[in-house]
């Protein structure tokens, strides 16, 4: 018995050697490695608003980056800062007023990557109006959704001379979610994200030719353009979460593997709809490949430091805007901080990664008729 236990001894020492020499042990399989839980508490539900977080998940950035990260759909009644301020997610997508506004009140949050570089409202106007800037809506019926929607539009108006928020100089008429009102010619312009209400108008026939509308038959008045374009979906986390040196480390691995998915759907946009389109058939593809070209413009090309780098001067413009119109009674502090998502950009660079996308290039995208 004494030498079977002694042949035994050898035979799994011998075992244990070779498994070492082949790969390490089995300690050091990917497949094995222990992964972080993170969560991510999205705006709204699946679209390509979101496919840089779908694709990270799918293409496993998320996994290779030692994370395993759970997507939160969002909806109307899901407030994202609410969510990550409770605890339910170390992570959320939201609009920067909107984080700016929950800081004001008291919520400990912090922006800490700026994923889209640039504002997707606009408001419309049909060409035969005339209506071809916020100067010539004087004296016009204007729609927004309000709720908080309004602050690009509203400050656009009150740079031409208007006071929209005493209907002075302009009509405003709150809007629902979907385009009739100015389909119908029930006001004179209506606000559209250019990712989606502005396609909802494309993709509808007009009565009169029984063909789709053109954009040819549209002005597309962009608050970017007029210079107060506010900044849109950002990450952000709680500062209180942050304070912890591990907690950082977790931040920059989940904002680098985030941006290597919006860098993936910059380059693979087909394929970045088809995520979508498996995260949740909400709309329609053609609405999607739509959405995910006008997406691609608001993120690419980034500023000079790299997508996802707070860049100073819009979140100053941004804050002007909210602290104008009430959104926050005072001027922020440490609402962001960019050392993160700066060290993030870093790695990417190191791995020969095009984090500004210069030269990229929106498609040409054929509209389909109720965007199927």
């Amino acid at each position: 018995m004494k030498k079977r236990y002694i042949a035994a001894l050898t035979t799994l020492a011998v075992a244990a050697s070779f498994a070492v020499v082949l790969g390490g042990g089995a300690s050091a399989s990917p497949k094995q490695q222990k992964l972080t839980d993170v969560t991510l508490q999205l705006k709204w539900v699946p679209q390509a608003q979101f496919a840089g977080y779908y694709a990270a998940s799918l293409k496993g950035f998320y996994k290779d980056a030692g994370l395993n990260v759970t997507l939160k759909n969002g909806g109307p009644d899901i407030i994202p800062e609410q969510v990550v301020a409770s605890g339910q997610a170390q992570f959320g997508v939201d609009w920067l007023p909107s984080l700016l506004a929950a800081r004001d009140k008291g919520t400990d949050l912090v922006n800490v990557s700026q994923v889209f570089a640039r504002s997707g409202m606009t408001q419309l106007t049909w060409k035969s109006s005339g209506i071809d800037s916020i100067a010539k809506m004087k004296g016009k019926k204007v729609a927004n959704w309000l709720g908080g929607n309004q602050y690009e539009l509203f400050a656009a108006l009150t740079k031409a001379g208007m006071n929209p928020a005493k209907n002075s100089g302009v009509t405003i008429v709150q809007q629902p979610f979907d385009m009739n009102l100015l389909l119908q010619s029930k006001v004179d312009s209506a606000s559209a994200m250019t990712y989606n209400e502005l396609a909802q108008v494309l993709e509808t026939k007009n009565p009169k030719t029984g063909k789709l509308y053109t954009l040819a038959e549209l002005n597309v008045i962009k608050m970017q353009d007029a210079g107060t374009g506010m900044l849109e979906d950002g990450l952000f986390s709680t500062g209180s979460w942050l304070k912890s040196a591990a907690n950082q480390a977790i931040a920059v691995k989940f904002i680098e593997a985030s941006l290597k998915g919006w860098i993936y759907c910059r380059d693979h946009a087909a394929e970045c709809v088809s995520m979508t389109l498996q995260e949740g058939p909400t709309l329609p593809k053609g609405h999607q490949t739509w959405m995910m070209n006008e997406i691609n413009k608001l993120v690419w090309p980034a500023g000079a430091a790299g997508v996802g780098v707070m860049d100073k001067a819009a979140f100053t413009r941004t804050a002007s805007i909210a602290q104008q119109f009430g959104v926050i009674s005072k001027a922020p502090s440490d609402a962001y901080r960019t050392d993160l998502a700066a060290k993030a950009v870093a790695n990417l660079k190191a791995a020969s990664t095009d984090v500004v996308g210069a030269s990229w290039k929106p498609a040409a995208v054929a509209v389909t008729a109720g965007g199927k």
